[in-house]
């Protein structure tokens, strides 16, 4: 025995959408033998668009049963039977939280008729019940109005239980290990099974094939898997509108994440929330004017040649360079942090020897600059972090050249590596960032063994 069920809703995501109108048809597979539908008063405010789109505004449902008045009629209706619906999950979720709401638990076996569609109907440019049903001739009368939206989807569920091969699909989407009813109504079940149980980046599609969202995981299929059961508001409308999902191994969690972070930034999808941003940095330089004295300055890293350190913000720099200016005695004017004077006057930093008044020579000036400069390339990393590649034969690594990410990479097992020059033919060069920063800052703290520190070298 199966009920088919459509409801109206508020509107507002799954915890806070309410039901403003129900309709459940009990069907035998042959006819329907029973009926029930109602207004529900949702006890909020239905929006203004949602009115425009269903035509029930407040007036309609001011006097109509609440949820709790005609929850003894949904559970009468529905028990002992399988609950069909058009999108099954959102339908279902929706009616199971109303019942959590009165302390009512709810729980009945699923028919999705977009899933069983796509199945025994291949090969239609939509699935959308106003699409199947212009596609099959089935009548659709007060289309988004719960009795017309149910009628329609029983002549529909009719046709599927007709269609050949019918029996054999509506068995396996009914075995309770077979996740049809779990998995998004757009996914094929045969592209959820081509995931594999290994680390990597996946990436949801939506009907365009534009990616909508990028994750990470260690285990991709399990985690993919987690997305389906999450009840979030964001999750479920995500997950509705996903259909495909392609992936990329990493071998690693590490490689995974700085993977996810890159393609995060390059996509922007709709429903990744962080890592977006891409901050403005700054960083210090070093350059000789035409006098032949050496100046430090410092500028957004983007248009920083041969940085020597860098920050995440403008104030983080200008710090830093009044501490250099201090320890080194350096001055101000040429360090960039005062600009139009003749020489410098600078409140805190008095250390200045007359470089900017000709007290000073160029000579001794560039001897302090550049032990500045020794100093700070001194305190730079060169290292590679060694992880575990995609496949059996092959090792990835994270190249970190003067303080800055480089990038990733794979290398086969066999490859003869005699200087880090021998990895760049496998680097994946990547752009540093604040979130990769704090990657591998998170990395090397809580594995300070993983970096083999190198010598001094130069990755363009």
């Amino acid at each position: 025995m199966y009920t088919i069920i459509d409801i109206e809703t508020t509107g507002n995501g799954i915890k806070g959408n309410k039901i403003t109108e129900i309709s459940i048809f009990k069907f035998d597979g042959y006819e329907v033998i029973d009926e029930y539908t109602s207004l529900v008063n949702p006890e909020c405010e239905i929006p203004y668009f949602i009115t425009g789109l269903t035509g029930i505004d407040n007036n309609m449902v001011r006097n109509a049963p609440t949820w709790e008045e005609i929850a003894s009629n949904v559970l009468e209706m529905t028990q002992d039977t399988i609950f069909v619906a058009h999108s099954v999950n959102f339908d279902y979720n929706i009616i199971k939280h109303e019942f959590q709401n009165i302390g009512i638990s709810f729980s009945r076996k699923k028919l999705c008729t977009v899933r069983l569609s796509r199945k025994l109907i291949p090969g239609l440019n939509s699935y959308s019940l106003g699409k199947l049903c212009t596609s099959l001739n089935i009548p659709l009368t007060d289309r988004h109005r719960a009795k017309g939206d149910a009628q329609a989807t029983v002549l529909l569920f009719q046709k599927l239980l007709r269609t050949n091969g019918a029996e054999k699909v509506f068995k396996s989407f009914l075995n309770a290990r077979s996740q049809e009813a779990t998995l998004p109504p757009s996914l094929p079940k045969e592209i959820f099974e081509k995931l594999p149980n290994s680390p990597g980046v996946y990436y949801f599609k939506d009907k365009k094939g534009t990616i909508i969202y990028v994750g990470k995981a260690i285990d991709i299929k399990k985690r993919v898997l987690g997305h389906f059961y999450d009840k979030a508001t964001k999750e479920i409308l995500m997950c509705k509108a996903t259909h495909d999902i392609d992936f990329e191994l990493s071998g690693s969690e590490l490689i995974a994440l700085l993977m996810e972070s890159a393609a995060i930034k390059h996509h922007f999808p709709l429903y990744n929330q962080s890592q977006k941003r891409t901050p403005q940095e700054y960083a210090i330089f070093s350059y000789e004017d035409r006098n032949g004295v050496l100046h430090l300055a410092y500028n957004k890293l983007k248009l920083t040649p041969r940085p020597l350190s860098t920050f995440n913000t403008i104030t983080e720099c200008r710090l830093f360079m009044e501490e250099l200016c201090k320890a080194y005695g350096l001055c101000p004017k040429f360090c960039h942090l005062q600009g139009n004077i003749s020489s410098c006057s600078h409140y805190s930093i008095t250390s200045c020897s007359g470089i900017c008044r000709g007290t000073e020579s160029p000579t001794d000036y560039n001897s302090k600059v550049k032990t500045a400069i020794d100093e700070l390339e001194a305190k730079n990393q060169n290292i590679v972090i060694k992880e575990k590649g995609r496949y059996k034969k092959e090792e990835g690594f994270i190249l970190v050249i003067n303080n800055q990410y480089k990038g990733y990479g794979f290398i086969p097992k066999n490859e003869q590596v005699n200087n880090v020059g021998d990895l760049e033919n496998f680097l994946e060069l990547q752009k540093e960032n604040m979130d990769t920063k704090r990657i591998l800052s998170w990395y090397l703290r809580k594995y300070p063994n993983k970096a083999i520190h190198l010598s001094p070298i130069s990755i363009q």
